[in-house]
């Protein structure tokens, strides 16, 4: 039976002095930063802030210089990350671009493709985000209803993507569409193919979905008979499956995954009279964090972990909802400072995205479950 392996990774040279650095800017860029904003962590979208970071060279770390990066280490990206996280910066403009559109552009997009698109996501000034969910296809990507049909000069696009992260504050959409159907003795989802959607294009509506905490993270989109160049198509046509399922494993490792509930947890240890009963959550965390260093190495040798990355992203989204909800428990969050009590509500409230933001339990254990062989 195939198994699991998650080596332990150090911490890369110059990480203390990098961490510094990164955690004097947060100090700076952070003054102002309410405890909404601090809980919303990397859901939060701000451009100035994403510009900002672009400036000191933490957007595409480890990208060639030639197309805006840094040509640094993955385990140096994930310091910063982390610091990021820890701190509830809102990154949302960048994170996208950075975590995987770029890479996923840098791995299948042609050279003009990434000339015209990886500098400006380096920079903080190019916001992307994912079309792969739909109404009716939400857990079954392979049913899919979104088609890209040739003609001449180009594609038409037609269909529909919900619950798409930020889609009414991006500039571009990496969209997942039906390209053919799948042939006979063919798997459902072969005919898929991805492409690099304009969203200030004629025929695209975008109506925003309103979260529980009354802010608009989300958005459905709607394609109709939008028209796009030839040169829209991402890497091969009919090979979107492979793709995207190469680009969930970048969506489904990082530290995102384990320290969205983090502010929290950090500022309850702070004001606990007994921290004591907290250290079981964070004896979990420590785990968490270090699988996730565990794959960002692997990606780092050039591997595809897409089932390691599927149980840090269960495991981790079931620690951050237990965060809050624990909390509850241990402390007497009535009686804790303004600050604790407003961070506290605001998690509370953004927590049941966690389970569902990269993949539903359901389906993360499902590709455990083939990836050791299970079913």
């Amino acid at each position: 039976m195939p198994g699991l392996r998650f080596d332990l990774r150090d911490a890369p040279p110059g990480s203390a002095a990098l961490r510094r650095e990164v955690r004097a800017f947060l100090a700076e860029h952070g003054r102002g930063w309410t405890p909404e904003v601090r809980g919303r962590s990397w859901m939060g979208f701000d451009r100035a802030f994403s510009r900002a970071v672009g400036a000191r060279g933490w957007i595409g770390m480890t990208w060639p210089r030639r197309y805006g990066g840094g040509e640094r280490s993955a385990l140096e990206r994930h310091v910063v990350l982390e610091e990021m996280l820890a701190a509830g910066a809102p990154v949302g403009a960048h994170w996208i671009g950075d975590r995987q559109s770029g890479p996923l552009l840098l791995r299948y997009g042609t050279e003009a493709q990434r000339m015209r698109l990886l500098p400006a996501i380096a920079r903080g000034e190019a916001a992307f985000c994912i079309g792969l969910s739909e109404p009716d296809a939400g857990s079954d990507l392979a049913g899919l209803r979104t088609r890209a049909e040739r003609v001449p000069g180009g594609w038409r696009l037609n269909g529909r993507k919900v619950w798409t992260s930020f889609a009414h504050l991006c500039d571009w959409m990496i969209a997942l569409a039906r390209t053919a159907p799948a042939g006979e003795g063919e798997p459902r989802h072969a005919g898929l193919s991805q492409f690099l959607v304009d969203l200030r294009l004629s025929g695209i509506a975008i109506r925003p979905i309103r979260e529980l905490t009354g802010e608009e993270g989300f958005a459905e989109v709607t394609f109709d008979n939008v028209l796009l160049p030839e040169d829209a198509l991402i890497g091969r046509e009919g090979a979107g499956w492979a793709q995207a399922t190469a680009e969930l494993a970048l969506e489904r490792s990082g530290p995102e995954r384990v320290l969205s509930s983090y502010p929290l947890l950090a500022a309850a240890v702070e004001v606990a009279a007994d921290p004591v009963p907290l250290g079981r959550l964070v004896a979990r965390l420590a785990t968490l964090r270090a699988m996730s260093l565990s794959v960002a190495g692997m990606l780092e040798e050039g591997r595809t972990p897409a089932v390691e990355a599927a149980l840090v992203k269960d495991l981790g989204g079931a620690f951050e909802q237990a965060v809050p909800e624990r909390l509850r428990d241990l402390l007497d969050v009535a009686d804790a400072p303004e600050e604790l009590r407003r961070l506290h509500a605001c998690v509370t409230q953004v927590a049941p995205t966690f389970s569902l933001r990269g993949g539903t339990r359901e389906i993360l254990r499902g590709i455990i479950a083939r990836g050791l062989g299970l079913r």
